[in-house]
């Protein structure tokens, strides 16, 4: 059985998208078990899903003592159903606040699969599913527990919804009532995730197909109305709720104070100048990055054909209105994601002309060896001689991605180069995500701290030294989430407090001096119980923490 009969079998009906899927869980699950919690909107997200399970309240959106009134509360109510069914709050295992992220990494290669059904054949559909699972972007996102995977996954699935109904109303197979329903949940969903970024997607793409076609009898199928109750039904009662919970600031703040700065200006620090995201795409694409010139001239080259027609009012309006906006970051385009691996899909399905094909080989080979060289360049900053074999396995694996794609898509090998590209790809990620960048001690501080903690059971969850914890010169979210909501972060005076209290404090180097000013002024003396040096990367302040407890704590009778 030849490797086309293979895929023609797999790729049928339910299969195209299933395998798709298993790719994306095959990209994502390394890292969901191995990365350390990230700074900082994942421990952010993580922290507030956790204080939500501990105070039962379901519905304001809390990080310690402050509102955080920037997003819709669904990822939040997802990350507490799956902690709740594998972990528990007070365990504080952050695979468990993942997983949402995986499933929605799932959802959105299966769902791009099953739309690119409605036009593409059977085995081009399962690339374009299985591209947009592997692609360096949504790999990653998979294992980081915020909004993104999951908006992608619902996103996904609303646009897929929509190109079945385009399809079966221009000349295609009939779509069937459960695409309308299916859109509308996928909106909904999105919405709850996301707010405004979900909807925007479709409607730029119906308004995009409107204008191209000039004709829009398609959307009368849309039942629009019943729609809207489903979107209502969704959305409303935690809008309505949060609403009167915080006396209508969450708006005010969500709109006024996250959405406006972003569309006004680069917020954060995030600004950047167009063309920022085209310049990322061939890097956050990869291992497709190869396909990224042919498909280009297939947008145009088939502009005609239905679902070409439908990917581009998919992918271009939203990517030209990203570009321009002020604040960028790179995964603001994962919902077009989908859109440009149908692209490169049919551009498979033909032979790739020299120049598409000498242009994509040139830019595999590029980014796959400037991976591995950021692999390199990363272990020599933070590496030490055990991290070396998983470095040369991780950079191995994705310059030989890169380059073995190259090879043989110059041969007009294009099928085998995309293969090898995506096994070669996945195992690289996988390598990286799962052996390299964990294993990297000086930047996963928090990480650290909470082992050193544990070593000496002085763990606010090990119930043996009184809590909470007070830090001065490092709030990073991620020790809060490691630590507890309790966890204070102060300044010395609060740490030598601490101290006085009998219980732990964490010092970072700058706040010595006062720490031991502020201590001597209390008439107390703090012992030293362990050490951690390393990089806050959200900052890049390299810094020395050192963990204290009062003289009279035996550490030993902890343990």
């Amino acid at each position: 059985m030849t490797l086309d009969d293979i895929l023609s079998k797999w790729s049928g009906g339910w299969r195209g998208p299933a395998l798709a899927a298993f790719v994306a869980f095959l990209a994502g699950l390394p890292g969901l078990m191995a990365m350390p919690p990230l700074d900082r909107d994942e421990a952010r997200f993580a922290q507030a899903t956790a204080q939500m399970m501990e105070s039962r309240d379901f519905v304001v959106i809390r990080f310690q003592d402050a509102p955080r009134f920037k997003k819709p509360v669904g990822i939040h109510w997802l990350q507490a159903a799956s902690v709740f069914a594998v972990s528990s709050p007070e365990a504080r295992q952050i695979w468990a606040y993942r997983i949402p992220s995986l499933l929605g990494a799932m959802l959105a290669a299966a769902a791009c699969a099953w739309g690119a059904a409605a036009f593409f054949g059977r085995r081009t559909s399962l690339a374009a599913g299985a591209m947009l699972g592997a692609t360096l972007l949504l790999s990653t996102e998979a294992f980081i527990a915020k909004t993104d995977a999951g908006l992608a996954g619902t996103t996904t699935l609303a646009m897929a919804a929509l190109a079945r109904l385009y399809a079966a109303r221009n000349g295609g197979a009939p779509a069937g009532p459960a695409a309308v329903w299916l859109f509308w949940l996928g909106l909904a969903m999105a919405i709850l995730i996301k707010g405004p970024v979900g909807p925007m997607v479709p409607a730029l793409t119906i308004l995009t197909l409107m204008l191209w076609d000039r004709r829009v009898g398609w959307l009368g199928q849309m039942r629009w109305w019943w729609g809207l109750v489903i979107v209502l039904a969704i959305v409303g009662p935690w809008a309505g709720a949060v609403t009167v919970a915080t006396d209508g600031s969450f708006w005010s703040q969500a709109l006024g104070s996250d959405l406006a700065p972003k569309l006004m200006g680069g917020q954060e620090s995030h600004g950047a100048p167009p063309g920022y995201h085209l310049v990322l795409a061939p890097i956050l694409a990869f291992p497709m990055t190869l396909l990224l010139p042919a498909a280009a001239v297939a947008a145009w080259r088939y502009r005609q054909e239905t679902g070409v027609r439908f990917a581009v009012a998919w992918l271009v309006p939203t990517w030209i209105l990203f570009e321009l906006l002020p604040t960028k970051l790179p995964h603001y385009l994962l919902p077009t994601y989908g859109a440009l691996t149908w692209l490169s899909a049919r551009a498979l399905a033909e032979p790739i002309g020299a120049v598409a094909r000498y242009l994509g080989a040139g830019l595999s080979a590029l980014v796959g060896v400037a991976l591995a060289g950021g692999v390199a360049y990363l272990l020599s900053l933070y590496g030490d001689p055990s991290d070396l074999m998983s470095a040369i396995l991780a950079g191995g694996l994705l310059a030989l991605a890169g380059l073995v794609g190259a090879g043989l898509l110059i041969q007009r090998r294009q099928r085998a180069a995309l293969m090898a590209a995506l096994c070669l790809g996945l195992l690289g990620h996988a390598a990286l995500a799962a052996a390299f960048v964990p294993g990297l001690g000086p930047l996963w501080l928090s990480a650290r701290l909470e082992q050193a903690m544990a070593d000496n059971r002085l763990l606010p969850r090990q119930g043996v030294a009184e809590a909470p914890v007070a830090v001065a010169g490092f709030a990073e979210p991620s020790l809060v989430f490691a630590l507890g909501t309790a966890t204070e972060l102060g300044g010395p005076v609060e740490a030598a407090q601490a101290i006085l209290d009998s219980r732990p404090a964490i010092v970072e180097a700058r706040e010595e001096p006062a720490f031991r000013a502020a201590l001597k002024a209390l008439g107390g003396r703090a012992q030293e119980v362990a050490k951690v040096k390393g990089l806050n990367y959200s900052k890049g302040d390299p810094m020395t923490l050192r963990v204290y407890v009062a003289p009279d704590m035996d550490t030993r009778e902890m343990r």
